[in-house]
């Protein structure tokens, strides 16, 4: 069975004109020491430009070398939470309808996951509504932290409910975590290496304490990059909640229980790490990813650790395209 990528990107030179334009005071674009073109959080890189975000005739070609079938595209973070007021709903407009017109070009091969700007909670639902009932998108990917606010703010609560409503599948991707300046994530480009698993983890984490998945079970979301270390810490989650009564005022059972109903895809390096995944949620709940076209992408190796996982063939195919496809309605 050929591959469906559930977690790759895509941008547009319209986009870099707007964040260039109107996202100073929150990012910045430089150059690094190798010439790339770089988005910066004041002093700490956490993205670089690579050609083929911008090119979809590149991204056929890497495609096809690895036999990925269809990509779900989604923008990166910082995505269009860096707008603020009009603005805000200018960027998202711009980056579902250029995502639109790519998918309605190619219409076997890319589906798109819409972007909604949760600063605002209310543009956030109407945007939704479009990007699903008029665009065709097929999800939506959500950043783990809204300029700061984390994702179990009260604020949120409107948007998991509709989620939960459609049963709409969304990505969720990390950005720059807060307070990643006194954490000392500004130099040696921490951002990626370590702050985008911090962000996923504690957006999680904490979203499970606080009872969202509880609330509001038929919402599936899809943690990125193998679930950040949520597999690794699963254990110790459930032990916290047995002997620390703060960890249990919102919810009914172990959080390793939610966190087993939710999605994983396969964007990581290391294949014990993804067995790890897999032993946490299971075969019906890891979906392949790659990453793609970042810098640290690995559309092919990211394929290569699915094969080499020590499970039956069914399940591998499973991970490669079928997940999606059930998830998706493919």
């Amino acid at each position: 069975m050929a591959l469906i990528d559930v977690h790759n990107h895509i941008l547009s030179q319209a986009w870099v004109d707007l964040l260039t334009a109107h996202g100073g005071h929150r990012y910045h674009i430089a150059t690094d020491m190798e010439g790339r073109r770089v988005i910066m959080r004041k002093a700490a890189r956490f993205m670089s430009l690579t050609d083929a975000m911008f090119d979809p005739g590149m991204r056929l070609a890497a495609m096809d070398e690895v036999g990925v079938e269809t990509q779900l595209l989604s923008y990166t973070c910082p995505n269009c939470y860096w707008a603020d007021g009009k603005m805000a709903e200018q960027v998202a407009r711009v980056m579902n309808d250029h995502m639109a017109e790519v998918c309605a070009r190619w219409p076997r091969r890319f589906r798109g996951l819409g972007s909604i700007p949760l600063q605002d909670v209310e543009l956030a639902l109407k945007e939704l509504e479009r990007c699903v009932d008029q665009l065709g998108m097929v999800g939506l990917i959500i950043l783990a932290n809204v300029n700061d606010v984390l994702l179990d703010d009260a604020r949120f609560e409107p948007v998991w409910a509709e989620l939960n409503r459609r049963r709409l599948p969304v990505l969720l991707h990390p950005t720059v975590p807060p307070g990643f300046d006194a954490m000392g994530m500004d130099k040696y480009g921490l951002i990626a290496s370590l702050g985008f698993m911090v962000d996923t983890t504690l957006a999680v984490t904490r979203m499970v304490l606080a009872g969202v998945f509880e609330r509001y079970p038929d919402w599936p979301l899809i943690v990125g990059h193998a679930g950040a270390t949520l597999p690794f810490i699963a254990g110790r989650l459930d032990q916290c909640h047995r002997f620390i009564p703060d960890t249990r005022q919102f919810t009914s059972k172990l959080p390793s229980e939610y966190l087993k109903r939710l999605y994983y895809d396969t964007v990581t390096y290391d294949a014990d790490a993804l067995h790890l995944a897999y032993t946490l949620a299971g075969p019906e709940r890891l979906l392949y990813g790659s990453d793609y076209p970042h810098n640290i992408g690995d559309m092919k190796g990211c394929a290569d650790r699915v094969t080499a996982l020590p499970i039956p063939e069914a399940e591998k195919e499973l991970i490669r395209a079928g997940n999606a496809k059930r998830l998706f309605r493919l």
